[in-house]
């Protein structure tokens, strides 16, 4: 069974994480079961792309940015508002122009009252910038440029990322002088666009194409044999610094009981079990990003950037307190990135028996999504279980790479659909009819089916997914392609 299953290493083959044989013997079984081949070469691409290309579209409030993300994605999914400050947090959709699939990230949530207007757009376009591959840049034209769009612009030509600059609320010709008066930024051909109507978005997103990379490096990790990247990560005061400082067995940084000490994410490399690591201790998550004054503000900003970066996520949660919402959204955030896990129970040796068997019910419980995480309980301030951490690590990595033969994958799902077929819906039995794992770190499986499968038995594909092959300490994505006719032979 788990002999067969190959963790992976090296990149991802052209046909996601399938080699040329295999393949080669999955496209004609495709073809054999009625599947158009262009279809399911799309489905293995798209399910094993590993990370699509992300353009970010950043600007001052109310220059319409969310209303341009809806054109680029086709449909009205980001809020839009006549009044600044209507989107709260960054938003990633998926979105295509011209065959090509990317991520597009929303940002928004610029209050006035966090350092002042300049500053808080500084810091949001700092980590939409940061993370991504190109940048819309969004102007006014019926303003012109302001103070805040030139801070934008220094940071732009700070980061150094290709921008394609739209001019904004263009609504006819008559506007066009408007938008040629933006050549004086400095940062390229303005496109004259109307987000609302949709005038010139063609042009500008050929423009987006342009700057955007077939495929982005991976951000996390280094050269193959470099140290792996490990992001610490939980609310403030959860004890993150106190264990970065146990593991590295020296004070390499500040702690004190005051939340929110760390402001920086402090990359440091520790040799732990004969192997270097690179830790990165990140300030704590606070509840309303939005909300928050000054350098709180950019250190949530800054956190979620680290765990982009990283490829474990290690997820600290205080033992001694009950296990909050807050708690619950670090977790999702992490999972939602992709990111092996290893969850880390603080504060352990302050627990009285009493304590334990609720802290026990509220796992069961509130972290019932990553049940398959491996779970350590550790003391930052006595230093109890820390040996028990890089195995949990190492485990976590392990499922985050591996990788099941497209053979061996579909003798199981012959076998499970076999003896729990999916529940009977209209008069029809959809049925799972062969699937492959596209692609690793996480795990990417595309499977392809004769009718809808539902979610419920989704969900049960993949705990006995998990039960069969392991993927210990690491999310799944699983993507169902459904035959729309059936005896069509290639």
């Amino acid at each position: 069974m788990n002999d067969q299953i190959q963790p992976e290493g090296g990149p991802e083959h052209e046909h996601g994480a399938l080699g040329d044989a295999e393949y080669a013997e999955f496209m004609e079984l495709a073809a054999e079961e009625g599947f158009d081949v262009e279809d399911v070469e799309g489905a293995i691409e798209e399910a094993g792309h590993g990370p699509l290309p992300v353009l970010a579209v950043v600007g001052r409030p109310n220059v319409g940015k969310s209303t341009l993300v809806n054109r680029i994605i086709g449909r009205r999914e980001a809020v839009v508002e006549d009044k600044p400050g209507v989107t709260r947090d960054r938003v990633t959709y998926e979105a295509e122009w011209a065959g090509r699939r990317f991520k597009v990230v929303d940002t928004g949530g610029w209050e006035q009252d966090v350092l002042g207007i300049d500053a808080s757009v500084a810091a949001q376009a700092e980590y939409a910038i940061e993370t991504a591959d190109a940048v819309v840049f969004v102007v006014d034209s019926t303003v012109g440029v302001t103070d805040t769009d030139e801070a934008v612009v220094r940071l732009l030509r700070k980061a150094n990322k290709p921008v394609v600059l739209c001019a904004n609320k263009v609504d006819g010709p008559s506007g066009e002088a408007d938008a040629t008066a933006l050549w004086s930024l400095g940062i390229g051909e303005p496109h004259p666009v109307s987000s609302l109507h949709g005038r010139g978005t063609g042009d500008m997103l050929d423009a987006v194409l342009e700057a955007l990379p077939e495929a982005p490096a991976q951000t996390f990790g280094t050269a193959i044999g470099g140290p792996r990247r490990i992001a610490l990560i939980g609310r403030p005061n959860v004890g993150k610094s106190s264990l970065l400082n146990k593991v590295a067995d020296e004070d390499r940084v500040v702690v004190n009981e005051l939340a929110g000490t760390t402001r920086d994410p402090v990359d440091e490399l520790i040799e732990l079990g004969g192997v270097t690591w690179k830790f990165i201790d990140t300030a704590g998550i606070r509840k309303r990003v939005h909300l928050q004054q000054g350098a709180d503000y950019y250190a949530s900003l800054r956190t979620a950037a680290a765990v982009e970066k990283a490829e474990v996520a290690v997820i600290l949660i205080d033992a001694s307190e009950t296990i909050s919402v807050q708690d619950q959204r670090i977790v999702t955030s992490a999972v939602e990135a992709g990111r092996a896990i290893v969850v880390a129970f603080n504060k352990w040796d302050t627990l009285d028996e009493e304590r334990r068997y609720y802290l026990e019910r509220e796992i069961e419980t509130e972290l019932a999504q990553v049940a398959w995480a491996p779970r350590v309980n550790v003391s930052a301030r006595t230093g109890r279980h820390m040996e028990k951490l890089v195995p949990a690590i190492e485990t976590a990595l392990a499922g985050w790479e591996t990788r099941v033969p497209t053979g061996r994958l579909n003798a199981f799902l012959g076998e499970l659909v076999a003896a729990h077929p999916h529940p009977i819906r209209g008069g029809k039995q959809p049925r799972i009819l062969f699937g492959t794992q596209a692609g690793t770190k996480p795990p990417r499986f595309v499977l392809f089916s004769s009718g809808f499968i539902e979610h419920g038995y989704r969900r049960f594909v993949e705990r006995r997914l998990r039960e069969e092959f392991g993927f210990e300490g690491t999310p799944i994505h699983i993507s169902v392609r459904v035959r729309e006719k059936r005896g069509r032979k290639k």
